[in-house]
């Protein structure tokens, strides 16, 4: 009777043991689902913030991390000179009605953006960056400008830009005009006072329809394919000084100015 006990004894451990490997099994099955339940997510998440990110113009015009990287000379290594050719990137375009760089290259344009009713004279150049030229002289023959308005200001000790030129003015980009390549971006990341260049969102061909000029000389990481040189000042640059000198909403260094600023025209001859 005792050796019959014994095997009984012994056979329920073994079921117990196999019962226990059993659980381990299916409780590491459920392990793996919930583990690919959640990268699913995460790539899902990531995607999602790419997009944001692709429709946020400027976004990389710097973050704050690059600003400090700026203004630490992390730059100081890279070369002086700035590009005197368009880039020999294939155009790229998502609208049909971006005009060609042909119409603009080789040709020098010169005109008067008109800022709360005071003129800035502007010249764009059409040899170093043909189409981006194209596009905001178009833009400006459009009539699409007025009215528009200025919503960031920048006041770093190295990074003073005015932006404008946003679809609804709240800095976001039109994601059905976008248009690229970068062209004629400075090597040394350095943009001196009154250079006036394309803004865009997180790849190099997401340009579209606002622009930044800068009141004083910037210096803009070119980590991510820097950004279109495409004009410069040639008077009225004290229009924009003023404005940045009366700071930025909330009294940091980069958000909406305090003086409200609208583009009350954009000519271009």
């Amino acid at each position: 009777m005792a050796t019959g006990n014994k095997d009984v004894r012994e056979a329920k451990r073994r079921v117990a043991a196999m019962e226990a490997r059993e659980e381990l099994r299916r409780a590491s099955v459920r392990r793996r689902k919930r583990d690919n339940v959640v990268a699913a997510a995460a790539i899902v998440l990531v995607v999602a913030l790419a997009v944001v990110l692709q429709l946020t113009v400027f976004i990389h015009n710097p973050t704050a991390e690059q600003v400090a990287a700026a203004e630490s000379g992390l730059n100081a290594s890279a070369s002086a000179d700035s590009s005197a050719s368009p880039s020999a990137t294939a155009p790229h375009t998502n609208a049909a009605n971006i005009p060609q760089a042909a119409t603009a290259a080789g040709k020098t344009f010169t005109g008067t953006l008109s800022l709360n009713h005071q003129n800035v004279g502007v010249r764009l150049d059409g040899t170093k960056a043909p189409q981006a030229v194209a596009v905001f002289k178009s833009l400006a023959d459009s009539g699409f400008f007025a009215g528009k308005t200025c919503h960031r200001l920048t006041t770093g000790d190295n990074f003073g830009v005015l932006q404008c030129g946003s679809l609804n003015g709240d800095g976001n980009g039109d994601p059905s005009y976008q248009w690229g390549p970068v062209e004629n971006s400075p090597q040394d990341g350095k943009y001196p006072a009154g250079s006036i260049a394309v803004a865009r969102g997180s790849d190099v061909n997401s340009n579209g329809t606002q622009f930044f000029i800068c009141y004083k000389d910037t210096v803009l990481p070119q980590t991510t394919g820097g950004y279109t040189l495409m004009g410069t000042v040639t008077s009225g640059l004290d229009v924009l000084t003023t404005i940045a000198a009366a700071g930025v909403q909330g009294g940091g260094t980069d958000g909406k100015p305090v003086t409200g600023v609208t583009i009350d025209s954009f000519t271009l001859k």
